[in-house]
């Protein structure tokens, strides 16, 4: 079954054709980037200001509305005090209204499932942290979610807690479906879990999982193909991935594009429905200078629909990155919080601002009282 397909015309605007992505319609090719809140209650739970925030961007125009990261489970993957979850009853029950309230505005909303690893700098139900080796992050936590100092030194996954993660991704998934979502984004991607086990420097392992790029891509896939068992075939299913992290933005893959075409080409032959590329500049070359960006490369070896991020405010170069065919929806995160409408500034051609008011991240990245209103 085709995963993308469109009925626009040649003259219409690139943003605004319709496009259909794992059986869900998108009125639009724009979506809101999954950004970190740090806003749910202590126990993980969202609440009316998850709502109303989520609702506000679907009511501005996106067709495609992405959580930010929830973690899958009650062991390790929680990442941040406050970091809403879909890893209880209690937590599916809570995204509900969310949903419903995104789709009363004629948008659609993913769950983007987020195992945080040797990333995690608050966890209610374990101490400490785990990754693919005993390495830590570069940089140091996140001051604005609540971090402080150096990420803690992760404890190396075993097998079996590898076969509990894959099986928490796909419990989660199913909550997602019960909870009405469209779809489900697997994190890939700024340095979390599976990102970790993609990247060199912090897998050192000599198992099935560590070495060569085949093995590092490994986990990854197989979350991917046990999460499209549990629910492929009732809502979309995708993944982010990205080279650069929340702590090491200048990370590229050791074996360039050649990396590049075993990780896009190993994912798509699960069967995933699209690939979410995200880079500091999504129109930049991922490796030489004048060669192919990530998204493009995700399409040239996936053959996937693909949701490009990264530095796309512009309505012009978005609408040019699309055009070009490397890219078939838009993922705006900053412009975003400036502007809750962005894609109706860019139908209608009005001012575009690039970054959100400076208290929108400090000194928390909490979701604050005026953000609801716009």
């Amino acid at each position: 079954m085709d995963t993308l397909s469109s009925d626009s015309g040649a003259a219409e605007d690139a943003l605004f054709a319709p496009l259909t992505v794992g059986g869900v319609t998108l009125a639009n090719r724009t979506a809101l980037a999954p950004m970190t809140r740090v806003s749910a209650t202590a126990e993980g739970l969202v609440t009316d200001r998850n709502a109303s925030y989520y609702a506000g961007f679907a009511r501005g125009g996106f067709g495609l509305i992405t959580t930010e990261g929830l973690y899958p489970d009650t062991e390790y993957s929680q990442g941040y005090v406050n970091q809403p979850g879909l890893a209880t009853p209690a937590q599916e029950r809570s995204w509900s209204p969310v949903v419903e309230s995104v789709h009363a505005e004629g948008g659609a909303i993913f769950a983007q499932l987020m195992h945080a690893g040797a990333q995690s700098q608050g966890n209610r139900f374990r101490r400490g942290a785990v990754g693919p080796s005993t390495v830590a992050p570069r940089g140091e936590q996140l001051a604005f979610y609540r971090g402080e100092g150096p990420y803690p030194t992760p404890k190396p996954l075993d097998g079996e807690q590898i076969a509990g993660i894959r099986r928490s991704f796909a419990a989660a998934a199913r909550r997602a479906v019960a909870a009405g979502f469209d779809g489900v984004e697997l994190h890939g991607a700024n340095g979390y879990l599976l990102d970790q086990f993609l990247t060199d420097y912090l897998n050192q392992r000599d198992d099935e999982y560590g070495g060569g790029i085949e093995n590092r891509v490994r986990l990854a896939a197989e979350i991917c193909d046990e999460v499209l068992q549990a629910v492929g075939a009732e809502i979309a299913v995708g993944i982010r991935i990205s080279q650069g992290k929340v702590s090491d933005l200048t990370h590229r893959w050791p074996g360039g594009a050649k990396d590049a075409q075993v990780i896009f080409e190993t994912l798509a032959a699960t069967g995933l429905h699209f690939v979410h590329t995200t880079e500091y500049k999504a129109t930049a070359a991922a490796f030489e200078e004048g060669g192919a960006t990530l998204a493009g490369l995700a399409k040239q070896h996936g053959g996937l629909p693909v949701i490009a991020n990264g530095g796309l405010e512009d309505p012009e170069t978005a609408r040019s990155l699309l055009q070009s065919g490397s890219a078939d929806v838009i993922a705006i995160g900053k412009a975003a919080l400036a502007q809750h409408d962005w894609p109706r500034r860019a139908r209608d051609g009005h001012d575009i601002a690039g970054e959100p008011h400076p208290e929108t991240l400090q000194p928390l990245a909490d979701i604050k009282d005026w953000e609801l209103t716009l």
